[in-house]
């Protein structure tokens, strides 16, 4: 590392980081600043794997923030700004859904927001353009989220490549049975694309297993049965069913449908989630905001909220340390046209 060209951001709380380029860097790190504390610090690598990422969140005490965002809601240059925003305010993973006209397994405000994209015109091609684009501006994995349908209907192969072309990490497909997943696995980790599985309150414990072990990056588990949507509290069932699976394996596990407020990611971090994933409540203010700017600016501030309930280790750096230029940027950014 001593010998490699390394470019360093600093960005501070409710802000957005903007990366600071040298020459040909070989290396990239981000720092981001969260509250509270103000001095706490998020360090990562560039182009660290997921189980990378979540291996060295748990090397520094934290737990995974793992946003989710429609593309192409509203549109395909918001779903850019939003990456490139979550990135830098918090985001140590990205889910990223491909928009889909029957996504079952999805409540009221997803469901919404892929009318919306589909009403932009948002195609996987499109989406794989953006990507192309974005991916070498932001420092943590991208993990896509598609019905099974989308990928029959370009085949797997053709799928799986334009993942890997675009620097996509991770693949879930939510409506794929175990069973029947053993070849999409199979041609995904050929192409390096971490294969994510669900399990679920229902599922059994011999299943579960089964998911655990088969499960790349992390194990996905759904909280609660039903839809997608924000919910008031945190399934109770979820502490016994994290003890559970982390009797049965040690890669990473990752709550996600219903979290929504600040105290459902301190809940699951004190349950013992290696990551929280929101997606319902970010939809929501990104989509029915009345300007991109608008959207933008309320998820950031509900993400700072989020973040700021996660524990965060042991980096600390002080605000007088943060640059002026970088403050300079995160002005710029809503003045954009």
């Amino acid at each position: 590392m001593a010998s490699s060209a390394t470019v360093v951001a600093v960005a501070p709380t409710n802000s957005c980081c903007f990366h600071v380029s040298s020459a040909k860097p070989t290396r990239f790190h981000s720092i981001r600043m969260n509250q509270p504390p103000k001095s706490c610090l998020r360090i990562r690598a560039y182009a660290l794997g997921i189980s990378e990422t979540f291996s060295d969140l748990r090397r520094q005490g934290r737990v995974a923030f793992i946003p989710y965002i429609t593309a192409g809601d509203p549109d395909l240059s918001t779903t850019a700004e939003a990456l490139k925003l979550l990135d830098c305010c918090g985001a140590d993973i990205i889910e990223l859904g491909l928009p889909y006209n029957n996504p079952v397994l999805d409540g009221p405000v997803i469901q919404a927001s892929n009318k919306r994209a589909l009403a932009s015109k948002t195609n996987m091609e499109a989406v794989i353009s953006m990507l192309k684009e974005v991916v070498p501006q932001i420092s943590c994995p991208i993990v896509m989220f598609s019905y099974y349908n989308l990928l029959l209907a370009h085949r797997s192969e053709w799928f799986l490549s334009a993942l890997e072309d675009a620097g996509v990490q991770g693949l879930i497909v939510p409506d794929l049975p175990l069973e029947e997943s053993a070849n999409l696995r199979r041609e995904a980790a050929k192409k390096k694309v971490d294969m994510v599985l669900l399990t679920t309150p229902t599922t059994t414990k011999r299943r579960m297993k089964a998911i655990s072990d088969a499960s790349e990056g992390f194990i996905y588990l759904v909280s609660s049965v039903g839809v997608t949507g924000a919910r008031d509290t945190v399934n109770t069932q979820v502490q016994c069913l994290l003890k559970e699976i982390k009797e049965k394996t040690a890669k990473p596990v990752a709550v996600g449908f219903g979290i929504s407020k600040p105290e459902h990611v301190k809940q699951l971090s004190l349950w013992g989630a290696d990551g929280v994933i929101v997606g319902s409540a970010i939809v929501k203010l990104l989509g029915e905001a009345s300007s991109r700017e608008e959207g933008l600016k309320r998820v950031e501030s509900f993400v700072a909220s989020l973040t700021a309930a996660l524990p965060h280790g042991d980096h600390r750096l002080g605000e007088e340390h943060v640059s002026s230029f970088i403050l300079q940027q995160r002005r710029k950014l809503w003045q954009r046209p």
